[in-house]
């Protein structure tokens, strides 16, 4: 059947499952809007106050269900805007499609209106762009757009297309897109049996689990490979509910604001087995030293990730799920008993340090996960309050934690957090924020206001930018240049101003009362939660320092 570009765009996203769009229209993308505008029954639009919100909402709405989120927004500045979104799901590994339109290919390379070369300038934070300049080829570019995003290692994809390819017809014939192939060409038996080999050896085993094993399914396989060799466990930010917070192997994160425990274990271990990992270096530290009592075993989708940021003895390259399903198939049960008892004498002289004597980052996010039950999705921004939210939060399941781990985007929690809710209707769904996060993209309230969408917006709010003066107080003999942000900007009155309900927190027994009141709401709330300014997130590895010399409070005493 004959269709328009625009048509065809639509019968595409129909095609791959996509329920829902986030974008912002403009005049080089307003065919495919009206296209939009004809198919509204089919797919919900989703208008985000600023398409770097769009892009971030895709983001969410990505990592909170495993499907590929969508974004659209119109040529030029429209189409910059997306730019830091989509690094950030490049960095973190998501899935998402932009979707851009351009001007028409008679003003390309004229400097026209709002013309941008949006394709070259994403190429190097997507896994492809693509311009499209002939409606005949549309369709399939899209398809394969979507196919990149989910294969193998995902990321984000861009399809800039042409405002004239948009009004062009071009026959279209449906197609029922391919179930994505888990990635095993690499996977070889020889790598399997010598993985099982040092495994059976190690007396001291270690699992380190990244955001791969959260990406791959990988949970059950997981679970099972670490009781078998009962060794325990550390995640990153991006690995967290892989394996279950609350599993009496699991010792919280690794690296510079990870447990004592981790840290100390990774250290002494003779086997350190990294799940899904790139090994970064908030994770490893000085790279010369990281895990330096260890032989080291990779398993990884993507073969650029061996050997890049550290040397390993070994490696299994191939989609993380079934290479854990061969490991099992092979594994026999060892007793280490000696050593988790060492694991757990550790655990218990460096627990994690929670003031709840006054209202702190800590307590609100321990008694945040004690009202929900661990049963909520979390998304964060970044700085002091994204760590206390990995950090005192249990995640006992994959895609409860969605945060910028990679790129460490500020403003991405509250887009990220109406694409988790949009997904996941069915959950509850907090925004946890500092204060200097929720300036940047506060506008994206209006956006949940306006589509009904119903969340919590956690504000710990400590009146300057957190974690950049906790390294001014610690490294630049407190010379607090441009990070206090006492001013008469009223957290309360610009929730109320956009539509929403905002409570301002300010004592340790306002607390309770206030999260019951959020998480019962039937619409955005913002809690407004005044912490101390010289709160800090410990334990702390300096940058680049060995990761065993983690300090906190009463190392600095």
């Amino acid at each position: 059947m004959q269709l328009t570009g625009s048509e065809i765009v639509i019968e595409c996203l129909k095609e791959q499952g996509v329920d829902t769009v986030f974008g912002y229209p403009g005049g080089a993308i307003l065919n495919i809007y009206d296209a939009l505008y004809q198919y509204k029954d089919d797919i919900r639009h989703i208008l985000t106050s600023h398409e770097q919100g769009a892009s971030h909402a895709a983001d969410g709405y990505a990592r909170a269900t495993g499907k590929v989120g969508v974004c659209m927004a119109t040529s030029g500045p429209g189409a910059t805007n997306l730019v830091t979104g989509i690094a950030t799901a490049y960095m973190d590994s998501v899935p998402l499609v932009a979707i851009t339109a351009n001007v028409g290919r008679p003003l390309l390379g004229k400097d026209s209106f709002q013309e941008v070369d949006i394709a070259g300038i994403v190429m190097p934070v997507t896994k492809h762009s693509y311009i499209v300049k002939d409606v005949e080829i549309l369709a399939d570019t899209l398809r394969k757009a979507f196919s990149i995003a989910k294969s193998g290692r995902p990321g984000p994809v861009l399809v800039d297309i042409t405002k004239d390819v948009t009004a062009a017809k071009a026959e279209y014939e449906p197609e029922r897109p391919a179930e994505p192939v888990r990635k095993t060409e690499r996977l070889r038996q020889e790598d399997i049996d010598q993985a099982v080999e040092m495994i059976q050896k190690a007396h001291k085993p270690y699992i380190f689990v990244g955001g791969g094993a959260v990406i791959s399914g990988a949970a059950e396989e997981l679970r099972k490979l670490a009781h078998t060799i009962q060794a325990p466990v550390c995640d990153s930010l991006m690995g967290k509910g892989a394996f279950p917070g609350t599993d009496p192997l699991y010792t919280g994160m690794l690296g510079m604001h990870g447990t004592k425990t981790s840290n100390l274990g990774v250290t002494e271990c003779d086997l350190l087995i990294a799940a899904g990992s790139r090994f970064s270096d908030r994770v490893i530290g000085n790279p010369k030293n990281f895990a330096k009592n260890a032989k080291i075993l990779q398993l990884d989708i993507d073969p650029a990730e061996i050997n890049k940021n550290v040397l390993v003895d070994a490696c299994v390259v191939g989609d993380l799920k079934e290479i854990l399903q061969r490991l099992n198939e092979k594994l026999e049960e060892k007793d280490h008993t000696y050593w988790l008892e060492r694991i757990q004498s550790l655990q218990e002289k460096y627990p994690l340090h929670c003031d709840d004597s006054r209202l702190t980052g800590p307590y609100i996010m321990e008694q945040l996960y004690r009202l929900t039950g661990g049963d909520a999705i979390i998304t964060t921004d970044v700085g002091q309050h994204q760590m206390w939210a990995a950090q005192f939060y249990k995640y006992p399941q994959p895609r409860r934690f969605l945060t910028s781990g990679g790129l460490g985007t500020m403003g991405y929690g509250l887009g990220a957090a109406i694409g988790a809710k949009i997904g996941m209707p069915e959950k509850t769904v907090v925004n946890v924020a500092g204060d200097g996060c929720f300036r940047m993209n506060m506008n994206e309230l209006a956006t949940a206001v306006r589509a009904g969408i119903p969340l919590v917006e956690l504000v710990l709010n400590n009146h300057v930018l957190g974690m950049v003066r906790q390294w001014q107080t610690l490294f630049y003999e407190e010379r607090y240049s441009h990070t206090v942000l006492r001013d008469s900007v009223d957290f309360v009155k610009v929730a109320e101003a956009m539509g929403a309900e905002g409570v301002r927190v300010t004592t340790k027994e306002e607390l309770i009362p206030a999260l019951e009141k959020a998480l019962m709401s039937k619409g955005p709330i913002v809690l407004d939660c005044h912490i101390d300014s010289d709160e800090k997130v410990f334990p702390m590895v300096p940058a680049g320092a060995n990761i065993e010399e983690a300090f906190d409070e009463e190392d600095l005493k």
